[in-house]
């Protein structure tokens, strides 16, 4: 095994012999000491005991990459010599051993240095659970959502003890719950506070696993109290699915007064094609949900009428750009493919007719990464990062980082800073890494960035030296 540590999640690993810590122990050293070391302890590759994976932590990860490697970093694929089994199994000696050394995540960096700046980080808020987005109503008061269904309030630098009340009720399992909020840009003069969600058909459906999609709302808060809700988008529920995951979802307000945001496919790729259905779609509605006359499927017999494109596969990072008013979005792809695209009216983006990447267990999806009336990414990752959280910097204390797009990443622990000129990203640089599992990254009032981590559940503020 080479220099780069093992990585990426597959939730449906199936062993093909039991995994245990004494064969893993035995194809350890037959496949993986000669870089890793003998004692794990690293060698010409990394530690594998240091309590630090560049490349993803979770179980998972690590056996994607013993088992389709990651070729352009020099980690060669194991797919033909190892069984999933035995896969399994050096995993299980790899996790035993980093139990016997006591092997942990290192605390989060106060200081990071990029090309451009040296860094301070501080905590902004902590002990959150699965925390999924922030926003600021102002430099005071910003709002963030924690997945299992809890909207937390910090005030002054402080994260108050008591959830806001009454919010809407959430399936928090799989990937959903209680995921982007946005505050209305008129806030001080209206006080929307806008939720995106999985919302359930639990009253309607006797069986035992209700189907659910992705939900818009918007209501105030009043004295800590979620009031006034009014439903902005609640899709046909003939289109809701039993799947628990692909939800999507993020807000984002324009220029002109449109709300966009984002359904994954809800685990069903070929659906992203289909006008009459929500799910793997962008959408864009006015604040107060009505549809925009102009929208492109509008007139589309069947169609959705707050559809603006088709064929995304799972959004989970959407940003306007502060001076074009033009919409990205990073979308989640399949074993590679992670994309970044720029949405425009009624473009056609792909999935799952053409991708770049191949499904979880290393099977074609499909040869086609090209289709005419197909866009292209302007940008994709292979392998995936596991984009996720997204924004164009738009604050004056990182002044050389002015309209530059800040990329979240999952798997890869990381925050990518990409310099874009037109259509083009002519440049991209990791200016965060190792601190956790990047949820969100946002500009804040003042400027600061911040960047909501998952493992573990903390807010972290940057600001220049």
């Amino acid at each position: 095994m080479n220099r780069i540590i093992l990585t990426f999640t597959c939730l449906f690993l199936f062993h093909t012999f039991s995994a245990n810590a004494q064969d893993g122990a035995l194809l350890y050293g037959q496949n993986c000491a000669s870089c890793h070391g003998a004692n794990l302890g690293g060698g010409n590759a990394a530690s594998l005991v240091d309590g630090i994976w560049q490349f993803g932590a979770e179980d998972g990860y690590v056996f994607r990459n013993i088992k389709f490697g990651i070729a352009h970093l020099g980690m060669p694929s194991y797919e033909a010599t190892l069984s999933d089994g035995e896969i399994n199994a050096i995993i299980s000696y790899i996790r035993e051993s980093e139990n016997k050394v006591g092997a942990k995540k290192p605390p989060i960096a106060k200081e990071i240095e990029t090309l451009d700046y040296k860094i301070d980080v501080e905590i902004f808020a902590e002990g959150l659970e699965v925390p999924w987005a922030i926003d600021f109503i102002d430099e005071n008061t910003a709002l963030i959502t924690e997945r299992p269904g809890r909207l937390r309030v910090v005030q002054n630098g402080k994260l108050l003890d008591e959830p806001v009340k009454n919010t809407p009720k959430v399936l928090n399992e799989g990937q959903g719950g209680l995921l982007d909020v946005a505050i209305d840009p008129d806030y001080d003069k209206n006080g929307w506070v806008y939720l995106a969600y999985s919302h359930v058909l639990a009253s309607e459906y006797d069986g035992n696993r209700p189907p659910a999609m992705t939900r818009i709302v918007r209501g105030k808060i009043e004295n800590n109290s979620w009031t006034s809700e009014e439903v902005l988008f609640e899709a046909s529920h003939d289109s809701y699915r039993t799947t628990r995951h692909h939800y999507g979802c993020r807000i984002v307000f324009d220029p002109w007064g449109h709300l966009f945001f984002a359904i994954g496919d809800r685990g069903a790729g070929y659906q992203a094609q289909d006008f009459t259905l929500p799910n793997g779609k962008v959408h864009r509605i006015y604040k107060d949900g009505s549809i925009p006359a102009d929208n492109p499927f509008v007139h589309e017999e069947g169609a959705v009428k707050s559809l603006f494109s088709l064929g995304n596969r799972n959004i989970q990072g959407m940003a306007v750009h502060p001076q074009t008013g033009e919409l990205w979005v990073t979308e989640h792809g399949p074993m590679g493919g992670d994309e970044l695209n720029r949405i425009e009216w009624g473009k056609n983006y792909g999935w799952e007719t053409i991708t770049y990447g191949k499904n979880y267990n290393g099977t074609v999806i499909t040869e086609e990464t090209h289709k005419p009336g197909m866009e292209q990414p302007n940008l994709y990752w292979r392998p995936s990062i596991a984009v996720c959280g997204l924004d164009f910097y738009r604050g004056d204390l990182f002044s050389k980082w002015k309209n530059k797009l800040l990329v979240g990443a999952l798997k890869y622990e990381e925050v990518r800073l990409l310099q874009i000129e037109g259509d083009k990203v002519v440049h991209q640089e990791v200016i965060v890494k190792n601190q956790g599992r990047v949820r969100d990254v946002s500009t804040g009032p003042e400027g600061a960035i911040y960047v909501v981590l998952n493992n573990p559940g903390t807010v972290i503020k940057l600001t220049p030296q």
